[in-house]
């Protein structure tokens, strides 16, 4: 199947995707602000630079898109039908990478929590972040 974009506006939308303050990203940290918890942002020092750091819980967060990390049996994560074994080899880069920073991290003793964009929707938004605070709290 041909892309349905010519070259450059293909290249613009991608370009327009970023890694930081995303929208589920944005919706765990407007929930635990106002919830009273206190974190910082994206922390160069650790590996993988989480999301959002605990220092006091000794925790980090991770907040995946479903797609750029290949989330295992999620709606959302469908391989593109173009340059599938580029995009493929990318996603598996990602989920590699991903994997050596958690065992990183938990050799330094944080426990990192990761969550994915599918369970923010607003049918599971609820049920996710009343969990998270459960966990951080624990």
């Amino acid at each position: 199947m041909v892309d349905v974009h010519e070259p450059k506006v293909r290249s613009y939308n991608m370009s327009q995707i970023r890694g930081k303050d995303t929208k589920p990203e944005m919706i765990v940290r407007r929930f635990l602000f106002k919830n009273g918890f206190r974190y910082r942002l994206h922390d160069r020092k650790l590996p993988g630079r989480p999301d959002l750091v605990f220092s006091k819980y000794k925790k980090v967060i991770f907040i995946h898109g479903c797609f750029w990390h290949g989330h295992e049996d999620c709606k959302y994560f469908k391989p593109p039908k173009t340059k599938t074994d580029w995009w493929m080899n990318k996603i598996s880069e990602n989920r590699n990478r991903d994997e050596r920073n958690i065992v990183k991290l938990k050799k330094d003793k944080w426990l990192p929590i990761t969550i994915w964009e599918c369970e923010l929707k607003p049918d599971k938004r609820d049920k996710t972040l009343q969990a998270l605070v459960k966990e951080l709290l624990n």
